[in-house]
């Protein structure tokens, strides 16, 4: 399973669901430390800021950000749980959960994104972490457009954990 919550959702969500990973994505100085009882090695830390386009003093996504979650992840067995948060648990987060479902579902992107919209209404993911994303994944745009389709929240909150599969149902499509 993969899931998705807020910093503040984070630590009842570690002892909750006992992730064999965790992501953290937050400015450098918010990023918090391995959880009790979780190795350092299973927990990812990405000092980004959730900006789309390079401000001055702050961190925005770049390739090596989405590089070092595809190479944690190659490590992540998906028969166990994945938590991965941002702040609010509603962009940088989200977007790390798209490019993890789409990571064995190639041509499947659309799919993807309704699942998390279905399950996540108020997911807004990064826009500037998803077209790496779709660039380093070679999605042909794909990912992106979803992503662009997607209904603006109506009110941004902190989102509640979510729980996504760590594979879309159906099995891997090539495309």
């Amino acid at each position: 399973m993969l899931y998705v919550s807020s910093l503040a959702d984070m630590p009842d969500g570690v002892a909750r669901l006992k992730p064999s990973h965790l992501i953290s994505l937050l400015a450098p100085q918010e990023l918090p430390p391995t959880p009790p009882g979780m190795a350092a090695q299973q927990h990812l830390r990405v000092g980004v800021n959730d900006i789309c386009e390079p401000i001055e003093g702050q961190i925005h996504p770049h390739d090596g950000h989405i590089e070092d979650i595809l190479s944690f992840a190659a490590g992540w067995e998906r028969d166990t749980p994945l938590l991965v948060h941002c702040y609010a648990g509603v962009s940088r987060s989200m977007a790390t959960a798209l490019i993890l479902l789409c990571l064995e579902s190639h041509g499947r992107e659309e799919e993807a994104v309704s699942l998390l919209a279905e399950r996540a209404p108020h997911a807004y993911p990064n826009r500037l972490m998803v077209a790496i994303a779709d660039r380093l994944l070679g999605c042909g745009g794909r990912l992106r457009a979803a992503v662009d389709a997607m209904p603006v929240p109506e009110t941004f909150v902190i989102g509640p954990i979510v729980s996504l599969p760590s594979r879309l149902p159906g099995g891997v499509q090539a495309g």
